[in-house]
Order: C-alpha cells, then structure tokens, then sequence
C-alpha cells in the first residue's frame, strides 16, 4: 500500500500486487468442477503464460530501474522491497498451481482414462517404446554441454527448457557439471505413448530424455537431472531522440535484441542440491534475488498442448455466434449504417460484419477512401487482405500502424510492409506515444457539388483481429453520425500531420479533452449527491492505476456518489476504506477474456454511457492515443446499460476485491438465482 500526505490520506494498492491478484483468480478458475478439465487446463496454462510475461516486462523493468538507482548512487531498497514482495506471492502461486494440478487435474484427467506420467515409474509395457522414442526422435537432436568454469561460455535463452545434470567420473570420481536443452522444436511437449486397456497415456517429453541420460554419457553416473528456465527482458526500450530519426530501424534492432535481454528470473527444480546451486549461480552470474524455486515440471504454458484423446466432451462448447437478420438480409451495409448506428458485441455476434464492412468498402465503386487504425492484427488477415484488395481497386487508403504494440512489432513490420507494396499509405508510430485507439473510417466520393462527404464510421473497445475476437469480449458501433465521423477524420489528419493545435468537442481523445471531460462528469455526480440527489457511476474496464483519477473517485466516493468498478486485471484503488466506502470493485474471470471498456454516469437520469479504447492505467492516460465516444442511440445505450447490469449481478464468475487484494467470491443463497454473465449476455443478445 502506498500511502499519501496527512493532508490527503490517499492509499492505493501496488500495481504489480494487484496484477498477482489477477493472475491468481485466473488460477482459480481452474478448480472450477463445474468447467470440462481441458477448460480447466486452459486457465492453468493461461496463468502461467501471463506470469512468463509478466517477468519478461514489469520485473525486468524493476531490475533497470535498481540498476539505474546505483548508478546515481541512490537507496534502491523500495523497489528491491517490491520484487522481493513480487517472488514471495509468485512463490505462493506456484505452489497452489502445483496443488491443484496434481490433487484434481490429473486425478480428473485418470477419471477420464487419461494418464499423464509426472514423477511416475511407467509401466513396463512402455519402457521399451520410450527407449526406442529416444534413440530415434530425441537424441539425433541433443547438444549436451559439459559446464567448465571460465572455460566454456554457454547462454542460457528465454522460453527454453533445460536440463542440468550432475555427473560422476566412474574411473576417478570427480564431478561434472552438464547442460542440455530440450529439443522444444523438433518434439512435442507431451510424447504419446501406446495405449493399454483404453487408456490413454502421455509422458513429458523432458522425462523421456531424463529416463535416457546414462546413454547420452557414457563412462559417467549420471548423480541428478534438474530442470531449469530463464526469463529475459522483453520490453523494447526506445531512445527518443534515436526514435525521431528512424523509429522503424530502431524497432527492428531492437527486436533483435530482445533474444539477449537481461534476465529477470532464473527458476529451478526445488530438488536441486545447494552446492549444484551455487555452481550454476556463479558459473552464470545469478544473483539471488532472481532465483524462483519450482517444482520439477516448468514451462506449463505448454499445457495447452496437451493432447485431447477423448474430444469435445472435454471442453467448453463454442458458442454459435449471433447474426443480425436485418445485416444478412440486405445487399449493402451501409445504407443500414446511414439510417441507424449498428451494435456489436464480440464474440456474442459474428466478427463477420466488420470484415464484410471492408469487403464492401473495397468493392464499392461510390468509395473514395478508408482510413483504418492497426494495432494487433492475426496473421494472415482478412482485414489486412480487403484492405490491399481496396487499394487494387483504386481506393485511397491510410492505415495507422502501431510498431510499439508489444510482442507483435514483428507482425506489424511484417503487415505493414505488405500493404506499403501494395500502395497503401502507411504511418508509423508517433514517437513517444503509442496509438491504441480502435477507429476506421470509409468516405464515399461527393456525388454533388460542395455537398459533404458521406462518411462510415466503425468504433471499437479492441483490436481490429478475427482471431482474438473469437475469446475477446469486444463492444463496437457501427455509425454514420456526422459529428463522429467529421470529428474522427480529424483524428487521421492528427496522427498523419502530428498537429496538435487540434480541438474535439464530440469524441475525447487522450492527450487532448479525455481527461478534462472526465473530471467534468464526475464533479457532476459529486454535485448532485451533494444536493441528495442519485448520483451513480459505473467503470468497466481492463486497468485502474492512474493515482490522480483514483483520487477523484475517491473524492465522489466520500460526497456520496456509488461507484461500481468491474475491473479484470489491475486494480490499484482500495476498497472499504473511510474514503472510499461507495466505491465496490469486481472482477469477472470466465470463459472469454473481458476486453470491453465502457464509462457510465447516471447524469440525473439522463444517463451517459461512453465506449473507449483507453484504460485508467498512467501509459493509457498520458502517452497513448486513446478514444471514447458516446453513445447516442437509446435502443444501444440501453442495451449496454442491460449488460452492466446483468455483470454486476454475475454472482457465479465474479469476485468482489476486498481491501487485501483478495478475489471473494459473491455468497450464493437457494434463494438467489445463479446469475453468469457471459451466458445471460448471450441470452440477452440472442432476444
């Protein structure tokens, strides 16, 4: 907790604390016996793919942080204090996933007739076929390396596993230090072995070369196997004045060195003797705060690569997306779009219409141009494909590339590469910010003189990606409101000219009017509950950091207003305090990630609701684009207010976030109805 002045008693939750909490609710899910065990599965790989992440970016920016402290011969001690904080709760984690891994999944996957050897001696009948695996599938591949000290220079990468063996000389006793890395590449992770009596059985392929040790050296024991992985700095950290004169050859080095980053962690098999230990620390330079103990099994991400025999009995049921009659009944969009603003709701509704919104735009002769925001795209898009397919037919178009969207610059350099071969206009990044607003828009050629464009607008919560919006939950408008769409084309012109001599007065942009306008909402709902009338806000959104923001809820809070937050990941605002009494926090973990980000203030009953790109974190504030717009149709607007409604009511999927971080999950009574919100949400839409 870090606390404030006296004179403004202020306290927030520690960003990379609350981030944990996230994660370990995401573990939780996974002893939901109520899910499928591959469903379950699923969230604990997702749990520690989030956590490998995590180190990549938030710790190895702690550990830059402490070194440039000593640098500047300043005291480092407060961030040693949060790492220190940071490997104690993973520590904690770590030891419940292996719980619950070992207590319920695999017992569950037996149920199943599924069985996954861990720490098992297998069964005769299957020694032989791991021998002859072994001989033919793995070793062609190994490159074991013996371990002398200031002799031989070995790097350890990230996202690798290895394994350390401890080795004895028959002849003279002496001991040998060896390391080798799994063929991640050439093998499965999991090695399906020939079933017995309708069971179905798998080995961990690091187990398969472990069993096989004494053939790999020869003339030695072989005295200990342990398991070993690293975690590297990911981030890509730009020089700005470097940025300005190149941004995208320094994107490109600096990918590169993302293979070679400074390491963030350092997690072994708990098993490991000290005096093993200690030689692997000084034969590699680890310090000992970055030691993470583990079981014997890492890299668990890798549990999404579990094969499923059975079938779809074992996992979650896709939902059918939801079509919109009125959309496939007509030969066009966009005279639907002309006379009413179009809603969707991802993955509840089909990510078609926006595809098909671009196929048309590419294949409509009454188009001029299309101007198209990129963030992360899947590879080998259809949105990527229409939007060269357009510029083949003649259409001018501008799309907006983001490079700094972190772990997919690749992709983006790549995409983006395509489309400038195909005579599209690309920019890239602005240097120093980063573009997360999700806007597109198309403009129809003037039919009549000195008559206004017609323009098309489509304005989202996500990314523009047909592959996450299959597990994303999404909000985006369809709209041909003139002052939206005026008003984002001159966003375009923002981010082509780098003018910033600019004024919104219907959307808010950050960096221009978003933060002044909410203020402004807010100090409205404090006036109305100071003269005792309802004042009432809701906030749904991925992120809550922003110290300054948090002070004003708490502000409201402490004048009356109540305050809802639904709130996925980071939450830095404590609730049940003096000050923040009306303030309630949830968090909703379920079958698709919730994306979404909407902003409601009750307004005296006139009720406003805002769909946004931006989150309440520092980075979204204040050096990112980011937009929001109102919503202006009432059949829309409450729908959306509907969907509030129906996750605050979630009393299956949600948890309350008390004020020690912790994720309560809402008493259930015979009396209440189990409320889920995703599937009333489909309920809801499908009506």
């Amino acid at each position: 907790m870090n606390e404030k002045s006296k004179e403004q008693p202020y306290a927030y939750f520690n960003r990379d604390i609350s981030w944990l909490s996230f994660n370990y609710r995401v573990l939780l899910e996974s002893e939901d016996v109520s899910l499928p065990i591959y469903e379950r599965i699923k969230f604990l790989a997702i749990h520690a793919s989030n956590l490998e992440e995590f180190y990549e970016i938030r710790v190895a920016e702690h550990r830059n942080v402490i070194l440039q402290k000593i640098r500047l011969k300043e005291d480092p001690s407060e961030t040693e204090q949060i790492l220190e904080a940071i490997n104690t709760e993973v520590t904690r984690q770590q030891q419940e996933f292996f719980r619950i891994f070992q207590t319920q999944i695999l017992p569950e996957l037996e149920r199943k007739n599924i069985i996954l050897y861990m720490n098992d001696e297998p069964k005769p009948e299957h020694r032989k076929f791991i021998k002859t695996y072994f001989e033919e599938e793995i070793y062609p591949f190994l490159q074991p390396v013996l371990l002398l000290k200031n002799e031989i220079c070995f790097f350890i990468r990230d996202k690798r596993l290895y394994q350390f063996v401890q080795l004895r000389k028959n002849k003279t006793d002496e001991r040998f230090y060896s390391i080798i890395k799994t063929p991640y590449a050439k093998i499965p992770r999991f090695i399906e072995l020939p079933p017995i009596g309708g069971k179905y059985y798998y080995m961990f392929a690091e187990d398969v070369l472990s069993a096989n040790l004494q053939d790999i050296f020869t003339g030695y024991t072989v005295e200990g196997c342990y398991n070993v992985k690293v975690s590297r700095d990911a981030d890509i950290l730009l020089d700005e004045d470097e940025s300005k004169i190149n941004l995208l050859e320094t994107i490109k080095k600096e990918i590169r060195k993302r293979k070679i980053g400074e390491l963030s962690r350092f997690v072994y098999d708990k098993r490991m003797p000290s005096d093993y230990l200690q030689f692997i620390r000084e034969m590699f330079h680890i310090q000992e705060k970055d030691l993470i103990p583990d079981n014997r099994y890492l890299n668990l991400e890798d549990l999404l690569k579990l094969p499923n025999p059975v079938g779809k009995e074992l996992k979650a049921p896709a939902i059918v997306p939801i079509r919109i009659p009125e959309l496939d009944q007509s030969y066009w969009l966009f005279p639907i779009i002309r006379k009413k603003d179009i809603f969707l709701y991802y993955p509840y509704h089909t990510f078609n219409y926006f595809i098909r919104f671009l196929t048309e735009a590419s294949a409509n002769p009454n188009v001029e141009e299309i101007m198209i925001t990129q963030y992360r795209v899947a590879e080998d898009s259809e949105i990527i494909n229409n939007l060269i397919n357009a510029a083949k037919n003649g259409k001018k178009i501008t799309v907006f590339v983001e490079l700094k969207a972190r772990f997919d610059e690749a992709n983006n350099l790549i995409t983006s590469q395509m489309m400038k071969d195909a005579g599209i206009n690309i920019i890239y990044s602005i240097p120093g910010l980063k573009v997360h607003a999700k806007v597109a828009l198309v403009i129809e050629k003037t039919l009549v003189k000195n008559e206004l464009r017609q323009s098309y607008a489509y304005l989202s919560t996500g990314n523009f990606n047909e592959k996450t919006a299959k597990i994303y939950s999404d909000m985006g408008i369809f709209t041909s409101n003139r002052k939206i769409t005026s008003e984002i084309r001159k966003l375009f012109g923002v981010l082509e000219t780098r003018n910033t001599d600019v004024k919104f007065n219907n959307i808010w942009v950050a960096q221009y009017n978003m933060i002044p306008n909410l203020k402004e909402k807010i100090h409205r709902e404090i006036k109305n509950a100071k003269k005792g009338k309802k004042a009432y806000i809701v906030l749904k959104m991925n992120g809550l950091q922003d110290d300054a923001m948090i002070d004003e809820l708490y502000k409201a809070s402490e004048a009356g207003v109540k305050i809802d937050l639904i709130i996925r990941g980071i939450s830095c605002i404590i609730p049940d305090q003096p000050y923040s009494k009306n303030i309630r926090v949830i968090r909703i973990v379920d079958m698709f990630l919730e994306h979404s980000r909407v902003w409601y203030f009750y307004n005296g009953g006139e009720e406003d609701v805002y769909i946004t790109s931006a989150d309440w974190m520092n980075r979204n504030l204040y050096h990112r684009i980011e937009t929001a717009f109102p919503v202006s149709d009432k059949k829309i607007k409450q729908t959306i207010i509907k969907i509030l409604k129906i996750q605050l009511s979630d009393n299956v999927k949600a948890c309350l976030v008390d004020d020690q971080m912790q994720n309560i999950f809402k008493n259930q009574t015979k009396r209440k109805k189990k409320v889920r919100a995703q599937q009333e949400i489909y309920k809801l839409l499908t009506e």
